[in-house]
């Protein structure tokens, strides 16, 4: 009895703080589970996707449990925002990093010794520091969260040595509950972080990976500048989203393209000084509509809820980094786009890097596993959400919003155009001695006599024009494809094409060769005339046109009110909850606070601001209203 009354407890107290602090009534799938175990000072290990409610998992156990918990977390650039969404909520917390003055982290350690925060952030490279274990003993600790704990797997895709040194975390605290999150994680993985971490015999939570508002779409790479303009004017003109490039080079010229066409765009790669790096993530944050083109050195931990889109054009090396990054669109649960312009060329790019990266062999082996299970993505015929969760070890059913979904392609024999490539390659080095890359080899099944292919006595070639039934684009695949498939592959610096063990068998007729015909793609239209796009601006999709004009008139009030406070607009409120109100209009405090995301820190700070906005159909916002209290 005693057990089901504190059970009891625990669960009235943690549906409280969520209520009350951040303004919802029940809980998503999962959180409320982990929430009690972790109150009632168990260890935890929670897998759940971004945008699932990771947060939440750790901060109502710090808020129920007494003491301070401590979040050992790697985003120190984000750690200010962080903190500053805890304060909007009215929840007490602050942060130790480099970043800091002397005297700026002398006052915090001075509020966690005297218990007078509920949150302390830091980064992991601070528990090295003798002075931060000394600091952390004098004072009394609830938890210890560790964040974006995929970072302590060397097999996961973001490895980072000072999350080695978490191990000591229940060394030193054996009594204090321990949880770690993360949003991606294979078994393998998974299998990793409990071992480096010590957490073999806590609980583990694995949640649903799937996200179903996100629509992944993979397209053939045609002019890839041209494809995003597309995706960008046509399906998500104003929206705010996050392109990825391989390159520093690539990110600084795909932002300028973006600008000069019209669309605000900033660039952010490790190349950019550390000022103009801060500033650009700032503004991404704070305003609407921005355009954020990077490599993967941007994103994690981004908690910008209003990203509609992330754009890849270059193939991701990793389906758990793919996952991760495409996971930073559409955190509010509205819909949202993952699209990929994906090649020829970068298949050779990323086997090349591999071949020439640092590492012995099994390094070497692991990277080209991690490549051939997103090859696997890119080009299979069946459901892109059953693929991509069937890799994170769950089962689901084709999800009918996909791009294989929508518009399934076909698959066909390919043996006899292969055996013709896979011969072109053979024979050139049989019998000349030679190595050519992809387009030299397509120009020969073509028989096409460019200055290259002339230089070698074609007319001596068997193989020369034997290819003519297929187009340059089809070949170009057919080689995609059987590099993806293990039966080709790419050697030296220059992407030349070699013959593996495979392709043996497929030169003796004792392996067939299934490819993936790209489906014809019909001409796309504009969101505004296809009403039913689920890409397009998703406030639009649902909402009535008086409650459209009311969500607008808000979203105005809270860019202003959060530029002249200096915070991200999602800090103010989420679209989501601008969407709530609009549609039901209340027209009370009383009433507003029933809405999902008002708790009572932010209804006392902005209820009546809010509801000036309702009441005033060209509202102005007042500094007086909104200032912080």
């Amino acid at each position: 009895m005693d057990d089901v009354e504190t059970s009891d407890a625990t669960a009235s107290a943690a549906t409280h703080v969520l209520r009350k602090i951040f303004g919802y009534d029940t809980f998503r799938e999962g959180q409320q589970e982990i929430i009690e175990h972790v109150v009632d000072g168990g260890d935890a290990l929670v897998l759940m996707p971004t945008g699932g409610g990771k947060s939440l998992c750790y901060q109502i156990p710090a808020l129920v449990r007494d003491g301070v918990g401590v979040v050992i977390s790697p985003l120190i650039a984000l750690m200010q925002d962080q903190v500053d969404a805890l304060t909007a909520l009215g929840v007490r917390a602050g942060f130790l990093n480099s970043t800091q003055g002397i005297d700026e982290r002398q006052a915090v350690e001075a509020c966690f010794v005297a218990g007078e925060i509920d949150l302390l952030y830091l980064a992991p490279e601070r528990l090295r520091v003798d002075s931060t274990l000394r600091l952390l003993e004098r004072g009394k600790i609830s938890l210890f969260a560790i964040d974006e704990a995929h970072c302590v797997a060397q097999w996961g895709h973001d490895f980072r040595p000072d999350y080695l040194a978490l191990s000591a975390l229940h060394e030193r605290w054996p009594t204090i509950p321990r949880v770690a999150l993360t949003a991606t994680a294979t078994p393998a993985t998974h299998a990793e972080i409990a071992a480096r971490l010590n957490l073999e015999n806590a609980r583990h939570f694995v949640a649903s990976f799937d996200r179903p508002n996100i629509q992944y779409r993979i397209a053939p790479k045609n002019e890839p500048k041209r494809q995003l303009l597309d995706l960008l004017r046509n399906e998500h003109p104003g929206d705010a989203g996050i392109v990825y490039c391989l390159s520093r080079a690539s990110v600084d010229k795909m932002a300028e393209f973006l600008t000069q066409n019209g669309i605000p765009a900033l660039p952010y790669h490790a190349g950019l000084d550390a000022r103009t790096r801060a500033a650009n993530q700032a503004r991404f944050l704070r305003e609407d509509g921005l355009v954020m083109v990077a490599t993967i050195a941007f994103g994690m931990g981004i908690d910008k809820p209003d990203v509609r889109f992330v754009a890849h054009l270059d193939l991701p090396k990793s389906v758990e980094g793919y996952y991760q990054e495409t996971g930073r669109a559409g955190r509010d649960g509205l819909p949202s786009t993952a699209w990929l312009a994906y090649g020829l060329q970068d298949v050779v790019q990323q086997r090349r890097l591999i071949d020439t990266s640092e590492g012995d062999d099994t390094h070497r082996r692991r990277l080209g596993t991690h490549l051939d299970a997103m090859l696997a993505l890119c080009e299979t015929i069946d459901c892109r959400r059953v693929r991509l969760l069937d890799y994170f070890g769950q089962k689901s059913s084709p999800c009918g919003n996909c791009d294989t979904c929508k518009n399934p392609p076909e698959s066909w024999d390919g043996t006899i155009p292969a055996q013709k490539l896979l011969s072109t390659v053979l024979r050139l080095h049989r019998e000349r001695r030679q190595k050519f890359g992809a387009g030299q080899i397509v120009d020969i099944l073509l028989g096409r006599k460019t200055d290259k292919v002339l230089q070698h006595d074609h007319a001596s070639l068997t193989v020369f024009g034997i290819g003519t039934e297929l187009r340059e684009a089809e070949w170009r695949g057919v080689i995609r494809q059987l590099l993806a498939q293990g039966l080709l592959a790419v050697e030296g610096d220059y992407g030349t094409l070699v013959l593996t063990d495979a392709s043996a068998e497929v030169l003796r007729g004792n392996h067939q060769v299934l490819l993936r015909r790209e489906p014809e793609r019909k001409p796309s239209r504009s969101s505004k005339s296809d009403p039913k796009s689920t890409a397009a601006r998703p406030q639009a999709s649902d909402l009535s046109e008086s409650a459209l004009a009311i969500f607008e008139n808000l979203r105005t009030w809270r860019g202003a009110t959060a530029k002249e406070q200096g915070l991200p607009a999602y800090i103010i409120f989420h679209d989501a909850t601008l969407r709530e109100i609009a549609t039901r209009v209340p027209n009370s405090l009383a009433e507003l606070g029933q809405i999902n995301g008002i708790g009572e820190n932010k209804l006392a700070k902005y209820g009546q601001a809010v509801l000036d906005v309702l009441n005033n159909p060209d509202p102005e916002p007042n500094p007086e209203q909104s200032v912080l209290l």
